[in-house]
């Protein structure tokens, strides 16, 4: 089975609005909203990663990144580790730059069912304020 190591950001303001991304209709797990990221290439830390999709999807400079843990889903076909990231400081303000639908939502907002279940967990302690 295929496993992905990906690098997840969870872009907060000021406001405490999370930005999210929808995922494309081609995709696994097609349309639902994630935080941005992506895969870790061979010979790249989880948060040179984070830097790298985000700066692709999002057009942010990252300064400002704190890892909060990891999630581990299997699914039918695939198993993925998220490696998730708190982003409270970048530079440019972030947009789709693939042309994925966008939206900022506040963190008590979330709905965990909008997204792929490998983030429900971290969603539970984003609206429950623990993060």
């Amino acid at each position: 089975m295929k496993h992905l190591q990906v690098a997840v950001g969870i872009i907060r303001n000021a406001d405490k609005q999370i930005f999210l991304a929808q995922r494309p209709a081609s995709s696994h797990m097609a349309n639902m909203w994630e935080f941005p990221g992506g895969k870790i290439e061979a010979g790249e830390s989880a948060e040179e990663a984070l830097k790298r999709e985000l700066l692709e999807e999002t057009g942010i400079d990252v300064t400002q990144a704190t890892a909060i843990g990891a999630a581990d889903h299997t699914y039918e076909d695939l198993r993925v580790t998220l490696n998730f990231f708190l982003v409270e400081g970048w530079n440019g303000e972030p947009w789709g730059r693939e042309g994925q639908p966008q939206r900022w939502v506040a963190q008590s907002a979330l709905v965990a069912e909008e997204f792929p279940p490998a983030n429900h967990t971290l969603i539970a302690r984003l609206v429950a304020g623990e993060l």
